[in-house]
């Protein structure tokens, strides 16, 4: 062997063992990860911080690996990469593209390696997202760009293609539920701020918050939580040719105040330069809104207004918007100086229709505040809405020549200038009677009720149930009607009164109740408004009581024979039943002749009744009534004879009314009804759960308050008229319920004095020994009363179980009686059984009957003297006793002997009558 040479020895061939596609999944992702984790170490270490092309070209590689999408285990890292690259891009812009880079490829679905990562890294997604959204600090245009585009592709549901095995994609939903959890909404919004003077990425990032408060709640609450409504508002104004900053700026405040708090959606708008801004966006499209969409716009600003006018702190009249808008409500109605006026032109067209109702309905939630009042005296808001309330017929000539609204425009602005008369009317009352309201409202009644060829459309709210008739425009009439005559101003009803309102209300309800169209909710609460307009018209006068006369009480009396089987119809027949109730009460009762003929009419009947049938919620209603009809003396008579179902009497009605409400008040009574406690004898469980003691001066404490609350007063004042004594159709239970009853006035006093002596004691103050005498006095004789009452019901319980027990052994002995008789005639039965089926002892019976037969017979001696002497009878008098049967009937019975020739001879002087002795006829 050769020294010199050097010996290699051969190795063995290896095979060459590749690996599998999951493992080479697992070894890149393990690269990547470490890699990430040396590129954040390349860019952060001091010694390498300078090496600006290192790192350009190791970013650029990792995001080339990246180009599918981060993966979710990999978010903390790339949120670090990124601000990194934020700071350095400062300095050095190539950094920036690297950002914009990395932003795209965050617009693609995050990756998982399995299902759980979406749970376990979740709060890493959340830190992420909002690191997305404080980059928009970096003021290079495309970055910001970037960024908006990112969060836009979030709302996309687009997969990427050529993913590695091993991996997938989030679930389309994930992201965005955690963007919601996030702070990037409020993020975006707060840097509104930064971009003055990019008004491209300005409308972008709208377009994108417009997504954004759209799509979750959530994040209109993160937005409304950094002042969205506010910053939106005050940039909505911002120079932009387009004119899309204006309408997305009123799209989000739309979705704010849908999705948001609405509450704080307005107060955030009620400052002054937050309405100043709506005001100018508002008024810029009123004079250069051109094409539909403007005027939409401008419609929606109006609708926002409307929700601030809502807010009682909001600077509507102090920014001089309110002015502005008083204006336009009146127009075209009234020609006003007013400037805003001179470039404005209405094409009376649906959009115009809406901004004028909405400016109807401005003026409404404007007159909350008084200080609005003086705007509308000055800018004759009153005469406006009496011009638009007119009816066609005399409106139909006004304007002859120039454009103006259509007639079904005008019956929507009709109906809506009368339910916007109805709130600012009882406001403006000195306005109202000065452009003769009443007459026009008079007028609007009369065309009401005459039949005509007018066809309601009813396709407005306020024309609901219209279609086809005045109902809607009658509905809205006696609405009004209702608001002014129920201030009780004396001019304002007396002016109706003297145009005749009562006798045309009166036969309004009685036409519409002729009327052969069925009952619905608007015809049911027409009948009910008339009816509580002529209670306030009748409440406190005598004569308007007469001129109600008997065709009103013929009207009310025909309401009450309905009663109350339709209260919970859902029609509002339980709100015609209280009217009706309310207009006997304020129109009937006071005027002995109007009470008279509804007495005659049975109406004292009518309304026991519908007491004993409606449900306890207007019992109250119904006994005031009544008691107050009690002081017609013809009235008594007419309680007492009434008669119920079953032959319940009115007393006893009456009386288990007061046991019902002493259920409900949960008082303490026995199983009989008796009183249980005699220190609490009519104390109900609310007020001894009352730890209120002391009470203001104004203030009316529980036993007072109760007086008026609860039915027990009217029952006792009632009682009071009829008598407690010799009332028909009362049971024991009635008597015993009787004897509370009628020593509730001094219950109530001893409540009334205890309430007093337990607020002096509650209060430290200890009265003079006189005053405290007189007050321990004053209790305990309420407790002695009440013990008395006690011992009463006791002895009304004791006589009734005597009687019961009498009756009982009544009831046995005439059983015992009829047992009696029936084992008699069981005897006898059998008796003739055994005669008829045993030969022997129908011997035996022939024997007895035989034997009983010769022990009767006249002896020998006897019989010749009887054979001879014959005489005849004849009954000369009948007499009866007390006796039953027979045996109570006496006769007397007159003979004359009949004998032979012979005898006649011999016996001549003996012809003289003879009478036998008074007899008793017997069984």
């Amino acid at each position: 062997m050769d020294s010199g040479k050097v010996l290699h020895r051969r190795k063995r061939d290896i095979p060459v063992i590749r690996p599998r596609a999951s493992d080479e999944h697992q070894l890149l992702v393990s690269a990547k990860s470490l890699e990430l984790s040396k590129v954040i170490r390349l860019l952060e270490d001091p010694l390498t911080a300078n090496l600006k092309e290192r790192h350009l070209f190791v970013l650029k590689k990792l995001l080339k690996r990246s180009q599918i999408g981060f993966l979710l285990k990999d978010l903390t890292g790339v949120a670090k990469i990124l601000n990194i690259c934020a700071e350095k891009g400062k300095d050095h812009p190539e950094y920036l593209s690297i950002l914009c880079e990395a932003l795209e490829i965050c617009g693609l679905p995050f990756l998982k390696e399995k299902s759980s990562d979406e749970l376990t890294y979740a709060k890493d997604l959340i830190e992420f997202l909002s690191h997305m959204g404080c980059l928009m600090r970096v003021s290079d245009v495309e970055v910001r760009q970037q960024i908006v585009e990112s969060v836009k592709s979030f709302y996309s549901c687009v997969a990427p293609k050529h993913l590695l095995d091993g991996l997938q994609p989030t679930s389309p939903g994930y992201r965005l539920q955690l963007l919601e959890r996030s702070d990037l909404a409020q993020t975006l919004l707060l840097a509104m701020a930064a971009l003055e003077n990019q008004t491209a990425i300005k409308l972008q990032l709208l377009q994108t918050l417009l997504i954004l408060s759209g799509s979750s709640d959530l994040n209109c609450a993160s937005m409304l939580r950094a002042g969205g409504a506010g910053t939106i508002c005050l940039h909505m104004n911002e120079p932009d040719a387009s004119g899309q900053v204006l309408f997305c700026s009123s799209e989000i405040l739309w979705n704010l105040l849908e999705r948001g708090n609405k509450a704080e959606v307005t107060a955030q708008l009620s400052s002054m330069e937050c309405v100043i801004s709506l005001k100018e966006a508002f008024l810029y499209k009123l004079i250069n809104g051109v094409n539909h969409s403007d005027l939409q716009l401008r419609n929606d600003l109006l609708v926002i207004t409307t929700l601030l006018a809502d807010n009682p702190n909001s600077l509507l009249i102090e920014s001089l918007f309110a002015k502005q808008l008083v204006v336009l409500a009146t127009f075209p109605e009234r020609k006003s100086q007013n400037s805003l006026l001179g470039d404005l032109k209405l094409n009376f067209n649906n959009d115009d229709l809406k901004m004028k109702k909405l400016l109807l309905n401005l003026l409404v939630l404007m007159s909350k505040d008084l200080s609005a009042l003086q705007l509308y005296k000055d800018e004759m808001v009153m005469l406006s809405l009496l011009m638009l309330v007119k009816p066609p017929a005399a409106s139909s000539g006004r304007r002859s020549g120039s454009r103006c609204w259509s007639s079904i425009q005008q019956e929507e602005l009709m109906l809506q200038a009368l339910a916007t008369l109805a709130t600012i009317a009882p406001l403006m009352l000195d306005d109202f009677m000065t452009c003769q309201g009443n007459v026009c409202l008079l007028l609007v009644l009369d065309w009401c009720v005459t039949q005509d060829s007018y066809f309601g459309q009813g396709h407005s709210f306020h024309g609901t149930g219209g279609r086809g008739s005045k109902k809607a425009q009658m509905r809205h009439c006696i609405r009004v009607l209702r608001s002014v005559t129920s201030l009780g101003e004396e001019s304002v009803n007396q002016d109706l009164c003297d145009q005749g309102l009562i006798h045309q209300l009166v036969g309004v309800l009685m036409q519409m109740e002729a009327s052969p169209d069925e009952e619905d909710i608007v015809t049911v609460e027409i009948k009910s408004d008339i009816q509580l307009i002529l209670s306030a018209l009748c409440e406190s006068d005598m004569h308007r009581k007469e001129l109600f006369g008997s065709e009103g009480v013929e009207m009310t009396v025909h309401f009450l024979k309905k009663g109350s089987d339709k209260f919970y119809s859902g029609l509002g027949h339980n709100k015609l039943i209280l009217s009706t109730v309310d207009c006997v009460w304020s129109c009937i009762v006071g005027c002995y002749t109007t009470e008279d003929y509804f007495l005659a009419k049975e109406g004292g009947f009518l309304l026991l009744e519908l007491l004993s049938s409606s449900p306890r919620c207007v019992h109250c209603n119904i006994l005031a009534a009544l008691l107050e009809l009690c002081d017609n003396p013809n009235t008594l008579s007419h309680i007492l004879s009434w008669r119920g179902d079953g032959g319940q009497t009115a007393p006893g009605l009456l009386l288990q009314l007061w046991r019902e409400e002493e259920e409900e008040l949960k008082v303490s009574r026995n199983k009989h009804g008796g009183i249980a406690d005699p220190k609490r004898p009519i104390l109900s469980v609310y007020q001894g759960e009352d730890p209120q003691l002391s009470f203001s001066s104004n203030e009316p404490s529980p036993a007072v308050l109760e007086l008026a609350e609860s039915l027990r007063s009217k029952i006792y004042s009632i009682f009071c008229k009829l008598g407690f004594q010799d009332l028909p159709g009362l049971s024991t239970k009635h008597f015993v319920t009787m004897s509370v009853v009628r020593r509730y006035l001094d219950f109530k006093v001893g409540e009334v004095w205890d309430e007093i002596s337990r607020e002096l004691s509650s209060e430290g103050v200890r009265p003079i020994s006189p005053d405290e005498e007189a007050l321990s006095t004053i209790c305990k004789i309420a407790e002695d009363t009440a013990r008395r009452v006690v011992a009463e019901q006791n002895s009304i319980l004791e006589q009734r179980r005597k009687e019961e027990v009498s009756e009982e052994e009544l009831v046995y002995s005439e059983i015992k009686s009829h047992w009696k008789q029936r084992e008699l005639t069981a005897k006898t039965w059998d008796n003739y059984v055994s005669k008829t089926s045993n030969f022997d002892t129908l011997k035996e019976i022939k024997a007895q009957r035989e034997k009983q037969s010769e022990s009767c017979r006249p002896k020998p001696e006897d019989a010749a003297g009887r054979l001879t002497q014959h005489f005849i009878g004849k009954v000369v008098a009948v007499e009866t006793t007390d006796a039953p049967g027979p045996a109570g009937v006496k006769v007397t019975i007159a003979r004359a002997s009949i004998n032979s020739a012979g005898q006649d001879r011999e016996g001549a002087a003996r012809h003289d009558q003879e009478y036998f002795s008074t007899v008793s006829v017997k069984d």
